[in-house]
């Protein structure tokens, strides 16, 4: 599993910094990466990227051929919030592996270059 560096909550306005989720959010997000060996929470989805780096974390896997969920944290602001306290990442994509948090974009690429990302994918495959 990559490192994970620790970062506190980014702000969504000035002032205002969203520390904690509901239960019944947690709860929903604990269920779906735990029934789905891959997810990507991103900007748009695996049809359509919203953004670079998301769409580089979906190339990889494509490249990869492996099956794998996304969800877009674009269309509910408080899932986009909370999933920054979930993972404690500041930063989307944010990809699970097994229902573990394994990283953003820089990860998933330096990963895949070394081989290490092909490793724990099919680790998190045959689980």
């Amino acid at each position: 599993r990559a490192p994970r560096a620790r970062a506190s909550a980014a702000p969504r306005r000035a002032g205002l910094v969203v520390t904690n989720m509901g239960p019944e959010m947690k709860s929903a997000i604990d269920k779906f990466v735990g029934s789905n060996k891959i997810v990507v929470f991103m900007k748009g989805n695996k049809e359509q990227p919203r953004c670079g780096f998301s769409n580089t974390v979906v190339q990889v896997f494509k490249s990869m051929e492996v099956p794998f969920e996304t969800v877009d944290i674009l269309e509910d602001e408080g899932l986009r919030a909370g999933m920054k306290v979930y993972s404690d990442w500041p930063t989307f994509p944010q990809v699970y592996l097994d229902g573990e948090f394994y990283g953003g974009c820089d990860i998933i690429v330096d990963t895949y270059k070394d081989g290490t990302l092909k490793e724990a994918v099919d680790v998190a495959l045959m689980s």
